[in-house]
């Protein structure tokens, strides 16, 4: 599982860093390029334990699979969104939005990577 979750983050980190490179020329308002990178090391954080969770309900099923992630990547979304309007002052829009895409952007890769 190790050798399989290693791959899987070089894997996000390049999909993140790519991705978060290119929203940052999307929002270009006060404060929105660090709300950017800083959602981009959150999905990177989410993504990783999205896949371990996932790899980890393997045992359930494909649909438990799935699912497992899923949760994961929705109550870390919830939460990131009540920590940036709450506690970090963060523009939301570019932080929830640039989150949701790079969340989105990975988790297309995940199933290439998840039966390895």
């Amino acid at each position: 599982m190790t050798k399989a979750l290693a791959r899987y983050g070089i894997v996000v980190l390049g999909v993140a860093g790519v991705g978060a490179a290119l929203l940052s020329l999307a929002f270009r308002g006060p404060g929105d390029r660090p709300a950017v990178w800083v959602s981009a090391g959150v999905a990177v954080v989410l993504q990783l334990a999205a896949f371990a969770v996932a790899r980890a309900a393997a045992r359930a099923g494909l649909t438990a699979r799935m699912g497992a992630g899923m949760l994961v990547r929705f109550f870390g979304l919830v939460g990131y969104a009540l920590v940036v309007v709450l506690g970090l002052k963060l523009p939301p829009v570019a932080a929830l939005i640039s989150l949701a895409a790079l969340l989105f952007a990975s988790s297309l890769l995940e199933p290439l990577l998840i039966r390895t």
